[in-house]
């Protein structure tokens, strides 16, 4: 019962702290309304979501409550990140390993649509079928442009993450030209692969060519050395681990040095028995 009633006053602070503020509350009854909620009800559930989140950072967490004290602190009401920091301090803090999910929000994001044909980001094409309830619709997101937030690894660009606005889960939609590589890749490979089609006065933009020169790249990276450049490379690591294993030359013995005697007996000077029934010199039977 007493559980029940510490959420209940929890929600009960949430409502009179956070929702009442918010545009479209209804409150518990007439008496508690505006003239016209549902015509001031402008937000989504994930704008609401987001609305939440921030007030618990920013209102809850720093506001002291009744319920938080410290019999160090006597008559004093504690904030929950102030109780949070005494128990740290006195305890030490359990890590947790991030999850696949944590890894993905902690990638670089950038913004874009997602179109008939996928999405679009330095001249790769990214599709899946479960993009289709996102193609050429608004994300929500009025500050930037109705766009989506689409998350991706740099040192692994043939795969990106979609996040929905309506369920805030992650779409995770591959390179369409990934078949053609068959092997992951990085954004500066890709920029490399770009720069020789550059460099030899062809379409540096052309998804397809650029795919080609990527996979002979990849393939001959991961190919071992055959023929006369394997026989090489076999002779130059020969050498290179001869001299890294070549010890210096050991110093000449001078004359007038006098020679270590290494039979020298040291004297052995014994520790003195300790006796714990003694105390300052004097039996205590």
């Amino acid at each position: 019962m007493r559980d029940k009633g510490v959420v209940e006053r929890t929600f009960a602070s949430i409502n009179s702290l956070f929702c009442q503020y918010v545009a479209g509350y209804t409150g518990s009854d007439v008496t508690r309304r505006g003239v016209d909620p549902a015509a001031e009800a402008v937000w989504t559930l994930p704008q609401l979501q987001d609305l939440l989140d921030e007030w618990i950072v920013a209102g809850w967490q720093p506001r002291p409550h009744e319920g938080l004290h410290n019999p160090y602190l006597p008559g004093r009401t504690l904030s929950p990140n102030e109780s949070y920091a005494i128990a740290v301090a006195r305890t030490g803090y359990l890590p947790i390993a991030l999850s696949g999910t944590d890894y993905t929000e902690l990638l670089p994001a950038v913004w874009r649509a997602v179109n008939d044909y996928g999405i679009k980001i330095d001249y790769r094409t990214y599709d899946c079928p479960e993009l289709n309830p996102l193609r050429r619709q608004p994300s929500g997101v009025k500050t930037r442009q109705d766009l989506w937030e689409v998350h991706h690894d740099p040192y692994d660009v043939s795969r990106v993450w979609v996040r929905r606005s309506d369920t805030r889960q992650w779409i995770e939609a591959p390179w369409t030209h990934m078949p053609m590589v068959r092997a992951p890749f990085a954004d500066f490979t890709w920029r490399h692969a770009r720069q020789l089609l550059a460099d030899q006065g062809k379409d540096s933009t052309s998804e397809t060519a650029i795919a080609r020169v990527l996979a002979g790249l990849l393939r001959r990276s991961g190919a071992p050395p055959t023929g006369s450049a394997h026989v090489m490379a076999r002779t130059r690591a020969g050498v290179e681990a001869l001299t890294r294993l070549a010890l210096p030359p050991s110093p000449a013995p001078q004359d007038d040095a006098e020679p270590e005697d290494d039979e020298t007996e040291m004297p052995v000077i014994p520790f003195g028995v300790f006796n714990p029934a003694e105390e300052e010199g004097q039996p205590l039977w």
